[in-house]
């Protein structure tokens, strides 16, 4: 089966926390196809009072069910540190599982497409680097493309240069 996932942190050193989520998930059996450059964006929602996100998007593939990725995710989150005590707060580690195959699911704790995908161009700028034509399984043919040109905030979604990556002053 081929996903797409979402990777984002916003506490301790964000980029190894997005390279452990995706060596955590390779560890279980994930193969990754295709993964973005990493952007950082300001927090959204609620709990405005928090640092800044680095986020991240890959495509991969798995023999996982849809429940037992959902399950892999979880724990590679909790093994990161992640405490759920605030919602739309701070974490060291948050995967969301965004797109699986070409399939639509409404389960209690998984439901795909992502939700509120469409509204969150942290997610859609990195995806779409990688995977512009995925047609999102939403109301007619929708591509991740167009979902990305239409997600309010895309202005705030900016490309971010890893301190190993920037050139010596």
């Amino acid at each position: 089966m081929r996903f797409a996932v979402s990777l984002g942190s916003n506490l301790g050193d964000r980029e190894a926390n997005l390279r452990a989520g995706r060596d955590g998930l390779a560890a279980r059996g994930v193969i990754w196809t295709a993964v973005s450059a990493l952007y950082e964006t300001e927090p959204v929602g609620p709990v405005r009072a928090q640092p800044p996100f680095l986020n991240q998007a890959a495509v991969g593939v798995t023999t996982l069910s849809p429940e037992a990725l959902l399950a892999a995710c979880q724990e590679v989150e909790r093994e990161s540190g992640r405490v759920r005590d605030v919602r739309w707060g701070p974490r060291t580690l948050d995967l969301d599982i965004l797109l699986l195959d070409s399939d639509r699911i409404a389960l209690p704790d998984l439901t795909v497409p992502h939700p509120e995908m469409a509204n969150r161009a942290f997610v859609l700028v990195p995806l779409a680097e990688i995977a512009p034509d995925w047609v999102v399984p939403v109301d007619g043919e929708t591509t991740v493309r167009e979902m990305r040109d239409t997600a309010p905030g895309r202005e705030g979604v900016r490309l971010w240069q890893s301190s190993a990556m920037k050139p010596p002053i």
